[in-house]
């Protein structure tokens, strides 16, 4: 039977991917979408791809029934706390799309944010990167997504974090990413008049994401780690390309590193190795996850100046959002964790 679900700000980017892969989903019923500003509007009008896919209006969240067993949260970081409150008691299980859950301590919340108005419910909350926490997710009832770009730096680090390949200190991580990362909301400096044809430097330290990157990479070597990260806005709407450096400190082969990988991402489908240099396609693109749910990892080491060079492509709306969330979905109902998104990219695009 069909798991009955409820989307709180599906008007947006994020909201508006999520409700796509939730409407083909074999095991999700989607009950109600909640917009105030869009209050009344089918949500086809909006979203021109759901045409024919639904005849849902968006309602105001004052009407959310409760009568359902996941309620997803495509709100502004600030304004998911609230809602996460007021329907915990409800016993629905709850997926959060913002940053409001995924920091474990609030004087970080606090840092890097605002002053946490739910402390207390930090303790529910399983970090939703399926690749890290599958055993926890299956049995959560508050799962935190995790942020795009955090996304496209864990990944690739995670495993030679864990097998100790690299240090700890030093890490950099340059980011490239497209438009849709900001929101459907106007902004002057994603304006496209503005936007196309640059790339530009934006916030190149003290990225709020850094907090949850170093989070979950100290977790894995019970030890700080230290990631610098700087992010660049490019012209492209869809995708992230993040290229990390990290020194190394004695030699390792690329057997290492591979092993590595594979030994982390064993059982993890939608984490797929790129290194081949028999194509065009060498190193992970973003146009080929396009759409898509996977993570594609590659890596190069330079010898001669004793680094490591990793970079990982995902589309930020659905593996750096709306498709982990229905992976996470997938998890904690107890699904295959492919259902809904299973499928490949574009080509060409």
């Amino acid at each position: 039977m069909a798991k009955k679900i409820s989307i709180i700000g599906a008007s947006g980017y994020t909201g508006g991917d999520l409700l796509r892969l939730a409407l083909v989903h074999p095991e999700i019923e989607v009950s109600q979408i909640t917009s105030e500003r869009f209050a009344g509007k089918a949500a086809f009008k909006l979203n021109p791809n759901l045409r024919g896919f639904t005849k849902l209006e968006f309602e105001s969240v004052k009407k959310l029934s409760t009568d359902i067993d996941t309620i997803f949260i495509c709100t502004p970081h600030k304004a998911a706390a609230p809602y996460v409150k007021q329907f915990w008691e409800t016993g629905a299980k709850i997926i959060d799309l913002s940053a409001d859950f995924r920091l474990h301590n609030k004087d970080t919340y606090a840092k890097y944010y605002a002053v946490h108005p739910h402390p207390e419910l930090l303790q529910h909350a399983v970090y939703g990167i399926p690749e890290l926490h599958r055993e926890q997710i299956k049995k959560a009832r508050l799962v935190a997504c995790a942020g795009c770009l955090s996304t496209s730096i864990i990944l690739p680090l995670a495993p030679l974090i864990k097998s100790r390949l690299i240090p700890f200190k030093g890490i950099i991580a340059d980011s490239k990413i497209g438009s849709s990362a900001v929101g459907a909301a106007f902004d002057i400096s994603t304006h496209h008049p503005e936007r196309q044809g640059t790339v530009r430097s934006y916030k190149p330290c003290g990225h709020r994401h850094t907090a949850e990157i170093e989070q979950e990479l100290s977790e894995i070597a019970g030890s700080d780690v230290s990631v610098g990260l700087t992010p660049h806005a490019t012209e492209m709407v869809r995708g992230i390309l993040s290229t990390v450096h990290a020194s190394l400190d004695s030699k390792i082969s690329n057997i290492d590193v591979w092993k590595a990988y594979r030994a982390f991402f064993a059982g993890s489908p939608f984490v797929r190795l790129v290194k081949d240099q028999n194509t065009l396609y060498r190193y992970p693109e973003p146009k080929p996850v396009v759409g898509t749910n996977f993570a594609d990892i590659g890596f190069e080491i330079d010898a001669e100046k004793g680094r490591i060079i990793l970079m990982s492509a995902i589309d930020n709306l659905v593996k750096g959002s709306g498709g982990q969330a229905i992976q996470c979905f997938n998890l904690m109902n107890g699904f295959d964790e492919k259902a809904g998104l299973w499928s490949p990219g574009f080509h060409p695009l």
